[in-house]
Order: structure tokens, then C-alpha cells, then sequence
């Protein structure tokens, strides 16, 4: 058990530069100690005490400001930066090395309902190993996220996100900024808020640009009708309009001018 907690403490300290000691972590971290609370409450759910393991999550929920269901399955080295505002539902499942900032939300997309075969759903979302989620992020609904996925702070995650794949924006869209190690490299560098630093790719504007560059194009074509009607017009002024050919009458009326 010693052994275990220890890997936790230092799994956490690996993650977060501000951690100077482990009896820091134990004494100031929340996540840490809404971690513990959750091992025991998830025990004592385990073992039939349903109750019992909703009344320690709640005192853990009041004292940390972090809520996590005891039926919720976790894995190793699970850290939780800061940690206030964060709720993780009922049927969520979590992956070793997952890492999860302040607001996140692991929820559902629609009430559960009274019947034991809805609550027996999955409801919640699964998050593989090695997953880091922004702060405020909502991941919604039943949905896989894969092995090393990104999800950006704000984003809304309502459908399944690919392993090594980055996600921003509302709904959350994929962006090209997280490959796949080649094989024999080492892991993916870890990545605080889920969200890389640099240029950061926005769908929205993207969508935005094509359209503006739509209008450009739209806009040159209509100056060069608008163009060629005034050429036509001024031929029409001076009697030759190339809209109505020459005939024979009109020769013979020029012949007797």
C-alpha cells in the first residue's frame, strides 16, 4: 500500500513543477486527497455499502471541492491539478496516467433514469491511459478517448476522440498537433492543459478565412461583369450594339443615306 501511495505522490510531482515535496503533496494537494477518499469510498461500494461509499465521497466532495463517484473505475498515477469544480459520473472509466485540471467535467448527456437496467448503462465517457483533459473541458455522453489524447481547455467532447489526437473548440474538432510516436521512441512529452503552446489551429477561423476569401473571389468577378457591361454600353451609344446584329433592311437604309 505504502509502495502504491508513494507511486501516486511521485506520478504527481513528475506532473506539476510547483510540487517541492511529497509532504506537500500529502498535506496541500486536493486532487491527492480527493484521491484517497475516492479509494475508500469506491471499496466500500464495491463491497455492497452503497451508502456508506456515497457519504464518504460527499465529505470528500465538501472538503476538497472535487467530486467523484464511487462507482467510477480509476486507474494508477491519476492526478488532478488544482482540482475544484472537477465531477467525474457514476460509469466513468480512467486509464493509468491520466491527468485532469480544474472544471472538468466527465458527465452525462441526459437524465438517468429510476429503472436498474438504465442505471446499469454506461453513461459516462472512458479515458484510456495517458490522457490529459484542459481545465473546464466537458466530456460528455458514453465516448471513448483513446491512448495520449489532448483535449483542450473549454472543449466539448460529445463524440469519440482517436488515440494520439487533439481536440479544441465547441463542439470539439480535431487538430493536427499530437502524432503518434514512431515506434521504439519515447512516450509523448507531457503537455499541461492538453492544449500544446504555439500556433494553435481555430476551426472557427479557418471556417471563417474560407469565406472571406469566397467573398474576395465573388467580389473580383462581379467588377469584371460590371466591366464588360460598360464596354457594351458604350458600343451601344455610338450605333453599334452587339446585341443585335446587322441586316439587310438596315444596309439598305444606309445605302439610300
Amino acid at each position: 500500500m505504502f509502495k502504491t501511495l508513494r507511486a501516486e505522490i511521485d506520478g504527481m510531482m513528475a506532473r506539476d513543477p510547483a510540487a517541492r515535496s511529497r509532504l506537500e503533496v500529502v498535506l496541500c494537494y486536493p486532487g491527492f486527497q480527493a484521491l484517497m477518499i475516492y479509494r475508500l469510498a469506491n471499496r466500500l461500494w464495491r463491497n455492497g455499502f452503497r451508502l456508506g461509499g456515497r457519504f464518504v465521497s460527499h465529505i470528500g466532495r465538501v472538503l476538497t471541492g472535487i467530486e467523484i463517484h464511487p462507482g467510477a473505475r480509476i486507474g494508477r498515477n491519476f492526478f488532478i491539478d488544482h482540482g475544484m469544480g472537477v465531477v467525474i459520473g457514476e460509469t466513468s472509466s480512467i486509464g493509468d496516467n491520466v491527468t485532469l485540471y480544474h472544471g472538468v467535467t466527465l458527465g452525462g448527456v441526459s437524465p438517468s433514469e429510476n429503472s436498474d437496467e438504465q442505471r446499469q448503462q454506461k453513461r459516462h465517457p472512458t479515458l484510456e491511459d495517458d490522457v490529459i483533459v484542459g481545465s473546464g473541458a466537458q466530456v460528455l455522453g458514453p465516448v471513448y478517448v483513446g491512448d495520449c489524447a489532448r483535449i483542450g481547455a473549454n472543449a466539448v467532447v460529445t463524440k469519440d476522440v482517436a488515440p494520439h489526437a487533439t481536440m479544441v473548440g465547441i463542439p470539439a474538432k480535431q487538430v493536427p498537433l499530437h502524432e503518434p510516436k514512431p515506434s521504439g521512441e519515447a512516450e509523448p512529452a507531457f503537455v499541461a492543459y492538453g492544449t500544446p503552446t504555439g500556433d494553435l489551429p481555430d476551426p472557427v477561423a479557418r471556417a471563417l478565412d474560407g469565406v472571406s476569401q469566397e467573398v474576395h473571389r465573388l467580389r473580383a468577378r462581379v467588377d469584371e461583369l460590371e466591366r464588360e457591361r460598360s464596354a457594351g454600353g458604350e458600343l451601344h451609344a455610338v450605333g453599334e450594339d452587339p446585341a443585335e446584329p446587322p441586316t439587310a433592311a438596315t444596309d439598305d437604309a444606309k445605302g439610300q443615306c
